[in-house]
């Protein structure tokens, strides 16, 4: 019953409606571990009684949201009674408890299989800086499969488990996600607690989640996100559901700043993708990238990589033939920096950082290639540093300027190895990235990992806000892609639907601007629909929303033909006698178009 069956949520639970039990699901991911026959995936594998055990301790399915669901853990993150190693097998030990994280999850229900085999320390975005055997890519042998999270990430594009955990400091969650056909999500830094997660930058470290759809990898990212006060680096960070703007502004890369290091067909593969998001409405901008990679530049050349060297620093001075020969390379770089140069790149990186935000507040997101190009597991043999560098290229510098990341697949490339982008954003918007991405995974015809099942097809998204928001409805300027739409998304806003008001409404081009500003009115019979844009705010920032609205505009209640009545702009029936009535075209955004066009 469930050999043929894709591991996503979804279709774990419809084979749960259909009377599996979490047995045999247990039984299942053996029998796929064993198909694969990749002794590089797993660091540590209980027996396959002890998970079943496991499962049958679940007792009868209720109603937790993850009951019964696999996932693996990066052999970094602790596991109760499990060894942890971070692939060094000088420092392993058994974990007495569980990771935060893993604990929030094992709450929901869900069920660890195994730890997963990564670069060492979590040092590497290649997969093969290991002590173990190296895990092999899913979808090609001979490519890398990427680092630090590789047997992570080969776990699930092979569709043993539907989900996983991996982390994140330069791309290491998403790097193996581009390589194996999936998706990498690479959270808001402080969204997931680290307790229990063996370092490798502790600033910028954040356990990330691997799966087969969008939709999956942000469901578990909710379920775990939560803030921990024995972390000290956890912050509170909203997880609401998904949320897609009709017309989202995302900026790519130049011409003059893109990099694929002559790989025309990854060139070409971007940029079928920039041209597929622009037809489903993004208004697409072009930035220069030379800031950010000289943030980038930040992470392994420069004192910031001393970071790492506190990690392993007694290791390294009792041990250091127990440290893997191109892991105690890149971390003894350290030794050459002095504090005085640390305290130099922290003022460099804040420079840098005010260089970037206003390219980043001028628009939704901005999309990158995930990595530049392919190498195999020959290149890094024949040079272990160069291609690791390389594939950083649109990674590195992320967690630094403290953006959240979703890497997602995309159509494979002229050759058939797959495609992939990342979409990044300010801290804060993981929604906004997995609404977005949600209509890239749809684009033309895919397959999920290395498992030849079909993407599925999207849910909907939730049209209505949740708990601690309010419902806003916006007519004008505030919508998706016009010049004050950054007003509501800089306040953690999210695009809910867009409805008509009943046809009682006159809409009106108010004098002045720019940015020009139309007047909502209830006029009565005289009226009519109006098209508007509803917008969920959180309730924290509604009071200095309403603070920036000049008169004649405010905040009332606006009948929509949905039988919602939310919060909206209106105007004073006063301004509109100088303005000209614009009604007849149904929507602010339909008149700007045809004043445009004349």
């Amino acid at each position: 019953m469930l050999s043929g069956t894709p591991f996503t949520l979804a279709d774990l639970r419809a084979a749960y409606d259909a009377g599996a039990t979490a047995a045999d699901v247990v039984r299942e991911v053996y029998r796929r571990i064993e198909a694969v026959n990749d002794p590089g995936i797993f660091i540590h594998l209980p027996a396959e009684a002890e998970v079943i055990a496991a499962a049958e301790a679940l007792g009868p399915r209720d109603g937790r949201p993850l009951w019964g669901i696999p996932f693996v853990v990066k052999d970094n993150i602790d596991v109760a009674d499990m060894p942890t190693t971070s692939a060094c097998p000088a420092v392993e030990r058994v974990a007495d408890a569980d990771a935060f994280v893993v604990a929030r999850l094992k709450a929901a229900g869900a069920i660890v299989v195994g730890k997963t085999n990564l670069d060492q320390f979590a040092t590497g975005l290649v997969g093969v800086r290991s002590p173990y055997p190296v895990p092999k890519n899913a979808v090609d042998p001979a490519i890398v499969p990427g680092g630090s999270s590789s047997g992570s990430a080969v776990a699930v594009g092979h569709g043993i488990v539907p989900f996983s955990l991996g982390t994140d400091t330069a791309g290491s969650g998403r790097v193996p996600a581009a390589l194996n056909n999936i998706v990498g999500l690479k959270p808001s830094l402080g969204a997931l607690s680290a307790t229990g997660m063996m370092p490798a930058c502790r600033t910028v470290d954040t356990i990330s989640i691997f799966a087969l759809t969008v939709a999956d990898a942000h469901e578990v990212f909710r379920l775990a996100a939560a803030y921990d006060p024995a972390d000290a680096w956890s912050r509170p960070v909203a997880a609401p559901p998904p949320s897609a703007p009709p017309k989202p502004r995302v900026a790519i890369p130049d011409a003059a700043s893109i990099e694929f290091f002559g790989d025309t067909v990854q060139a070409e593969n971007f940029a079928t993708t920039v041209a597929a998001l622009e037809q489903s409405g993004a208004v697409i901008t072009e930035i220069d990238l030379t800031p950010f990679f000289q943030v980038a530049e930040m992470l392994y050349y420069g004192a910031f990589v001393a970071e790492r060297h506190t990690v392993i620093e007694p290791l390294l001075a009792s041990r250091p033939d127990a440290v893997h020969p191109v892991t105690r390379e890149v971390v003894e770089k350290a030794l050459g920096f002095t504090a005085t140069d640390a305290f130099r790149d922290i003022y460099r990186l804040a420079e840098l950082r005010r260089v970037v935000e206003p390219v980043v507040a001028n628009v939704d997101l901005i999309l990158v290639p995930t990595i530049p190009t392919f190498y195999s597991v020959a290149d890094l043999e024949a040079d272990p540093i160069g291609p690791n560098s390389r594939l950083g290229t649109y990674t590195n510098f992320v967690n630094l300027l403290d953006m959240c990341g979703l890497a997602v697949p995309t159509l494979p490339r002229g050759d058939g190895r797959p495609g992939s982008v990342t979409l990044l954003a300010p801290h804060g918007r993981d929604g906004l990235l997995a609404g977005v991405a949600r209509t890239i995974e749809q684009f033309g015809s895919r397959t999920l990992g290395a498992t030849g099942a079909p993407v599925p097809p999207p849910v909907p998204l939730a049209e209505q806000a949740v708990d601690g928001e309010i419902e806003l409805a916006v007519c004008g300027a505030h919508m998706s892609g016009m010049a004050l739409n950054g007003e509501l998304t800089s306040r953690g806003g999210r695009y809910l639907r867009t409805v008509d008001t009943t046809s009682e409404y006159g809409l009106y081009a108010l004098p002045g601007g720019p940015p020009f500003r139309p007047g909502l009115v209830r006029i009565g019979d005289r009226g009519g629909a109006v098209s508007v844009e509803v917008w969920a705010l959180p309730l924290a920032e509604v009071g200095g929303f309403l603070a920036g609205i000049p008169a004649p505009l405010g905040l009332g209640t606006t009948r929509l033909a949905d039988g919602t009545t939310p919060k909206g702009f209106v105007c004073e029936a006063i301004a509109t006698a100088d303005a000209q009535d614009v009604t007849a075209y149904g929507s602010w955004r339909a008149f700007t178009a045809a004043r445009l066009a004349s």
